[in-house]
C-alpha cells in the first residue's frame, strides 16, 4: 500500500513531519558541515562539493530516530508510549521512505532558506498537536480516513 496507516503503507501522516525534519535538520547540516570544514580544515566552500557530507549528515539523524521509534513503538518505554504508537512501522516506510522524504526536505532547505523557519514552526505545531492534544498518533489519519 502506498498510503495509509503506519503499520502496512509506504507513506503516512508522518511523511509531512519527516519532510519538515529534514528542512531543520538539513539546514544544520549545512551550517555544522561549514563550520567544520571553515574551522578545521581551512577549505573554502567553493573548493568542495559538500552535498555528500550533508546528505550522511541528515541520514544519519534519520536512521537514529528512526532505531529510537522503533524501540518505542515495541514497548521499551513502557505501554502508554507503545499505545500512542500504535503499531509497529512498515519496513519499507522506516528504512526506505522516511529518510528519503528528510533527503527532500534537507534539498528544500538548501535552495529555499527563506522556508527553514515556518518549516520549524509548522513541525513544532505538528508535534504539539500529535503529542499533547491527538490520544495517538494515528489519530488525524484515522479521523480523516474511517
Amino acid at each position: 500500500m502506498i498510503w495509509g496507516l503506519k503499520t502496512v503503507a509506504i507513506f503516512d501522516f508522518w511523511t509531512f513531519e519527516h519532510f519538515l525534519s529534514g528542512i531543520s535538520i538539513g539546514t544544520i547540516a549545512i551550517r555544522c558541515n561549514w563550520k567544520i570544514f571553515k574551522k578545521q580544515f581551512h577549505i573554502n566552500k567553493e573548493d568542495i562539493k559538500t552535498s555528500f557530507f550533508h546528505i550522511i549528515l541528515v541520514l544519519f539523524a534519520a536512521y537514529l530516530w528512526e532505531t529510537v521509534e522503533h524501540y518505542l513503538e515495541i514497548g521499551i518505554a513502557g505501554y502508554t508510549v507503545e499505545y500512542w504508537f500504535q503499531g509497529v512501522e512498515y519496513w519499507a516506510n522506516r528504512i526506505i521512505a522516511d529518510p528519503l522524504v528528510m533527503i527532500a526536505g534537507y534539498y528544500i532547505a538548501k535552495t529555499q532558506p527563506s522556508l527553514v523557519n515556518p518549516a520549524r514552526f509548522m513541525s513544532i505545531l505538528w508535534l504539539f498537536f500529535h503529542i499533547f492534544v491527538f490520544p495517538h498518533s494515528m489519530y488525524l489519519h484515522e479521523l480523516l480516513w474511517k
